[in-house]
């Protein structure tokens, strides 16, 4: 029970993160774009981004915590598994990516927003969207090192 736990909490986070980019990277931001005008868009990404990063950032520490904990519960981590190392080096870099967006480009996107300065704005919003891309193949990644790696 001390690994199922953890498990379960750990797979959900990891499902709302990386189902949670996926999302605003195929539905939300092409509906927003095929709907609305620059202004009103820019305004509702930044207000859906902000709800949905504080989603993540919950995601992101419990994911650590758990991940964690499964590794002292699992033994330490002497002789971890190949695709335990490449599970947490693969999520460094993501988390590293993260924090980038969270903690620069989309307050620089948010305060473009709030002052009206709507080039600037689309700008650090695409920034976003790249670097989202990047955190949703490697999510992706993740997601077959856990399993298919389970299977080597």
């Amino acid at each position: 029970m001390s690994y199922v736990i953890p498990l379960f909490i750990h797979l959900l986070c990891a499902a709302f993160w990386v189902g949670g980019m996926a999302t605003m990277h195929f539905a939300v931001r092409p509906s927003a774009v095929a709907t609305l005008e620059p202004p009103l868009r820019l305004r509702m990404m930044a207000a859906t981004l902000r709800r949905f990063f504080v989603g993540v950032d919950a995601s992101v520490t419990l994911l650590f915590a758990t991940g964690v904990a499964m590794i002292v519960a699992g033994g330490g981590f002497r002789g971890l598994h190949w695709r335990i190392e490449a599970m947490m080096s693969i999520a460094i870099v993501m988390l590293a990516i993260y924090v980038y967006i969270r903690a620069s480009v989309f307050r620089a996107m948010r305060r473009a927003v709030d002052e009206s300065a709507w080039p600037t704005a689309a700008a650090r919003l695409n920034t976003v969207r790249k670097l989202v891309t990047v955190n949703l193949v490697l999510g992706v990644i993740v997601f077959g090192v856990a399993t298919i790696g389970r299977a080597a």
